[in-house]
């Protein structure tokens, strides 16, 4: 898990691209800073590191909304959640989604310390260059380029379209003003190119 530590950064505006190691695999990420007139509150994860004799590409942004403290405690701890799930090699669909869970009950127990934020968040993990494993929180979204052609991996939830299940499960939909208007200012994603 040394491998981890340093596996992304605080973002602005701007990009970033590599490949891996052993398979032609190349990625590639961009963010854009809305207009709202705060600093950029979103976080990524971008690299290719070596686990258990596997290259794992890992794949990640979280787009900070009232606050960035939300999304760097998912930098820092999802991804380390995921790879130390006892399934992780066998059964890696449960494990994201159990890890996709534990983070979340961390973060609404830690909320007196992370304040009244919160982040979507879109992982992507490929192993070995053959396997690709795509999960989401909220409108961040995954893109794989396949021989040019852009195919999207992950679906948008949207609060207003999901107000029911999130109502159901103890959440809310607030439309805060300017918030919605804001958050529609900046788009964040990554993709793929296999």
């Amino acid at each position: 898990m040394e491998n981890l530590r340093l596996l992304g950064g605080r973002s602005s505006s701007g990009s970033g691209k590599g490949r891996s190691h052993q398979r032609p695999v190349k990625y590639g990420f961009r963010l854009v800073k809305g207009k709202a007139n705060h600093p950029m509150e979103d976080y990524h994860v971008a690299k290719f590191v070596q686990q258990q004799g596997h290259e794992l590409g890992l794949f990640a942004i979280y787009d900070g909304h009232l606050g960035d403290s939300v999304p760097a405690y998912l930098q820092k701890h999802l991804f380390p959640n995921i790879l130390k799930e006892e399934e992780f090699w066998t059964d890696p669909a449960r494990s994201i989604s159990k890890a996709y869970e534990r983070t979340d009950q961390a973060i609404l127990s830690h909320s007196p310390d992370l304040g009244r934020g919160g982040s979507t968040a879109v992982t992507a993990i490929l192993i070995d260059g053959r396997k690709l494993w795509v999960a989401n929180v909220g409108d961040s979204r995954a893109v794989l380029s396949k021989k040019g052609q852009a195919r999207q991996m992950s679906t948008d939830h949207e609060p207003n379209t999901e107000r029911d299940s999130i109502e159901d499960r103890g959440g809310f939909v607030s439309n805060m003003p300017g918030l919605l208007k804001e958050s529609k200012c900046a788009r964040v994603g990554f993709a793929l190119h296999v």
